[in-house]
């Protein structure tokens, strides 16, 4: 039997820096699971580079005569919310299925809920919360059109994870229920 070492997040050899968790879909999620767990995880790449691109419509933003505030505060939340979203919510469901953990997965809709209110508050995009949303976005027209242009990507991105957030939580758990109502249907037929 090998030793696992950690491989995520994976770091060139020039940092001093390991990888901090085992991560391997194929090996340890099971197969009819493993599809799930992997579109969430793409789902927090996409909210990382969401939120990469919100400091940069924040930056366009005070560039063009917006509050700094902004501008710290999407700062705040990509070092702050890139990894705790990691551990709080990708984590639990990744250790959820492999483990068959019902804390896991408790954990998980808790914090994963908070965060599609979260993501949709970001999309609204209120001012002073650090998030280029609609509401600031289009706001900013009448300023600068090349910032609000800008600005308007964030938005997009944001009501995108929204969306696709609550489409994981809601499709996925009815489907899971329609396929667990199905095999116990086939069993009783036999």
């Amino acid at each position: 039997m090998t030793e696992k070492t950690n491989n995520f997040p994976p770091l060139p050899k020039f940092i001093p820096l390991k990888p901090c968790f085992y991560q391997n879909f194929e090996e340890e999620i099971p197969p009819d699971h493993c599809h799930l767990v992997k579109r969430i995880y793409h789902l927090w790449i996409f909210y990382s580079i969401t939120l990469a691109i919100n400091l940069i419509g924040c930056l366009a933003w005070l560039i063009a005569g917006g509050d700094a505030t902004n501008f710290g505060l999407a700062i705040l939340w990509l070092v702050l919310f890139s990894p705790c979203s990691y551990i709080c919510w990708l984590r639990p469901i990744y250790k959820a299925f492999r483990s068959d953990s019902s804390f896991n997965f408790m954990a998980f809709f808790f914090v994963f809920a908070a965060q599609v209110v979260l993501a949709a508050l970001q999309a609204i995009g209120f001012k002073g919360w650090g998030a280029c949303g609609w509401i600031a976005a289009i706001s900013f027209f009448s300023v600068n059109v090349g910032a609000g242009v800008v600005m308007l990507f964030p938005a997009i991105m944001f009501t995108a994870v929204a969306i696709l957030s609550a489409l994981i939580i809601f499709r996925d758990r009815c489907c899971g229920r329609q396929r667990a109502f199905s095999q116990e249907f086939e069993q009783f037929v036999r």
